[in-house]
């Protein structure tokens, strides 16, 4: 059961997907997939996407066919996309949104990257929450309708510099739009953006293996080291 959506750029949404047991193993699935991706193609679809409930067998299968896999979905699912065949601009942007469920969809991704949990229904109300108030600022990297990266700058008051700072955080481009040159827009996004807010200073904490990459996209003055004191809330309310 495919759904094309044309207000998404042409994306071909597989809902359902099933051959019967006893006609499994013969090549049947493959003959049936082509059959519906060459409708969706006939139909006006771009690209195609699904989820695949982390089955394997299910991943495998859609690999063949030429989906790779791409992050998760607004409920955490993970997703698989076919690769588009177009070459379409990245455009960045503020995002204007806190209900926006692409940002959902990218912060599910991004977790799922660095091996967390997905967002809980709390945890993106206080997130929707902090981007009303302010605390926190979005950029989306569009491919016309459809986001495929995102960063974020939290703003607070710094006692060093006497002026406010900029935290530079959930920093994510899917897998399948990776290598087009989409993390050096949206760092460069939120560095025009925090200087035009008078940030004095745009910082990042980031893993040794990615401190080149980071060096390399404008955040060159060493701080030091980050540590923290992580308070657990979790345990104490079961406490």
């Amino acid at each position: 059961m495919p759904v094309i959506f044309t207000s998404e750029d042409g994306k071909c949404f597989l809902m359902e997907f099933c051959v019967y047991p006893e006609f499994r193993g013969n090549g049947i699935g493959t003959v049936c997939a082509k059959a519906l991706l060459h409708w969706a193609k006939v139909n006006g679809a771009r690209y195609a996407e699904l989820n695949y409930g982390s089955d394997a067998r299910r991943r495998r299968f859609w690999q063949r066919l030429g989906f790779v896999e791409n992050g998760a979905d607004e409920w955490g699912e993970p997703l698989m996309l076919l690769p588009p065949a177009e070459d379409v601009p990245i455009v960045t942007e503020v995002l204007a949104d806190p209900e926006d469920w692409q940002l959902k969809k990218l912060e599910n991704g991004f977790l799922k990257a660095i091996g967390e949990q997905s967002l809980t229904e709390e945890q993106q109300t206080q997130l929707s929450q902090a981007i009303r108030d302010g605390r926190i600022t979005f950029f989306f990297a569009k491919r016309g309708y459809r986001a495929v990266g995102m960063c974020s700058v939290v703003k607070h008051f710094s006692t060093f510099s006497c002026a406010d700072v900029g935290i530079f955080e959930n920093f994510y481009v899917e897998p399948v739009f990776r290598g087009k040159g989409i993390a050096r827009l949206l760092a460069q996004a939120a560095q025009n953006w925090s200087y035009e807010q008078g940030l004095s200073s745009l910082t990042v904490c980031c893993a040794p293996c990615d401190e080149q990459m980071y060096q390399a996209l404008g955040f060159d003055a060493p701080l030091g080291k980050t540590y923290a004191k992580i308070n657990n809330f979790m345990e104490k309310s079961e406490t």
